[in-house]
């Protein structure tokens, strides 16, 4: 088998931008992935363009040397645009191999050792306690969701005295808590705090509540300043969606930097770097919780790695098309993200495996991704009191 093609399409899903990559062979078996939507996204297809051309002629099934190769063609490690075009790539090379014997990927993986996936709903933004209960009982009520994650800033963190940003979010999660007694919330507060005192004062405001866990609060490039934030802390500490390799979690591992790790299997370069990552941290008894605010396919992806994952705790999930803020979105969703027309929905909380379904398991409509569906999308940064520019 070799590999003959490939084609990337720009799509969307709800109001986001979505990379999805095809690989074609000359048995007539076409691999899916999806990339990261690192802005410029329209970035990528040329990237990807230019990566075809090393993978040109080769045997899909030689992932590992596929991934290798490509990695050492680009001499200098590549950054978030490199790495997420080599993640929907990888994606790809699993779907045909899985495939090619008429297997889901999980059990190219060693098989499955779950039958169903535990899924999160991201939340994020909301007015109120009581709007967030009742949106969160919506969901529930529709998909079983016992999890959520929440933004934990109550008010601008920029201008607001940080005893007063303190105060807030104790008031509110306290509040939610006792609204809503049966369901479990992470917080994510976004890499936003330059200043690691600060991350300390906001997770240790949380940890009466007992959160799901505390995400990302500091910046990323300082990996030694982990382990003291969570040695400082009294609630469970997530991070990871900013990491790329093996080679940085196993630097933040060894510095004690994290409760649970969050790689993002579109980022990181693929399925077969994830299971590295994972590996890794399974000796340190660290679980994983996958990053994953990405398109169906994504989910999909995920999907397969989380069910033969050891040490895998929960995945987080985006209902397909959706925003994921509370707001106007959710209330109406604009539902584009048809480019999977089975997308896995959660069920009781949980996704459930297909085991009589090859590869991922979920059909693509390459007619829908016959027509370019780019939305733009980026990042409004936060100005300070001061003019200056703050982190998102």
């Amino acid at each position: 088998m070799k590999i003959t093609g490939l084609r990337s399409f720009m799509a969307r899903d709800g109001n986001r931008p979505r990379v999805i990559v095809a690989v074609d062979t000359d048995e007539g078996i076409t691999g899916w992935g999806e990339c990261y939507n690192h802005g410029p996204d329209r970035a990528l297809p040329p990237l990807l363009d230019y990566l075809y051309l090393q993978i040109e002629g080769e045997d899909p099934r030689r992932i590992e040397r596929i991934v290798l190769k490509l990695l050492q063609q680009s001499r200098f490690p590549p950054g978030a645009l490199g790495l997420a075009a080599i993640s929907a790539i990888d994606h790809a090379l699993w779907d045909i191999s899985a495939k090619a014997v008429g297997l889901p990927v999980y059990m190219l993986l060693g098989g499955h050792i779950r039958d169903r996936v535990r899924v999160y709903l991201g939340v994020y933004s909301a007015p109120d306690a009581e709007a967030a209960r009742d949106h969160c009982a919506a969901m529930s009520a529709e998909h079983g969701f016992t999890a959520f994650k929440m933004s934990p800033y109550r008010g601008d963190i920029h201008a607001d005295p940080w005893s007063k940003t303190i105060g807030k979010t104790t008031e509110w999660v306290a509040n939610l808590t006792e609204l809503c007694p049966d369901w479990e919330f992470a917080y994510d507060a976004h890499a936003r705090l330059f200043e690691p005192w600060q991350a300390v004062s906001l997770g240790n405001a949380l940890a009466p509540f007992h959160p799901l866990f505390f995400e990302e609060p500091i910046r990323p490039e300082n990996v030694e300043a982990w382990g003291p934030l969570k040695s400082a802390l009294n609630c469970p500490l997530a991070t990871g969606e900013s990491l790329y390799s093996r080679f940085e979690f196993l630097r933040l591992l060894q510095c004690g930097g994290a409760d649970i790790i969050q790689p993002d299997i579109c980022v990181v370069g693929g399925l077969l770097e994830m299971r590295k990552i994972a590996a890794i941290a399974e000796a340190f008894y660290v679980p994983v919780a996958p990053h994953n605010p990405m398109g169906p396919l994504a989910t999909a992806v995920n999907l397969h790695f989380a069910a033969s994952c050891p040490n895998f705790k929960i995945l987080e999930y985006r209902l397909p098309g959706t925003s994921a803020f509370l707001g106007k979105d959710l209330a109406n969703p604009d539902v584009e993200a048809g480019y999977v027309t089975d997308p896995y929905m959660p069920n009781d909380g949980y996704l459930e495996l297909r085991p009589d379904r090859p590869g991922w398991g979920v059909e693509i409509d390459e007619a829908y991704l016959a027509t370019d569906r780019y939305i733009h999308w980026e990042r409004k940064l936060p100005i300070r009191p001061d003019a200056s520019t703050g982190y998102t």
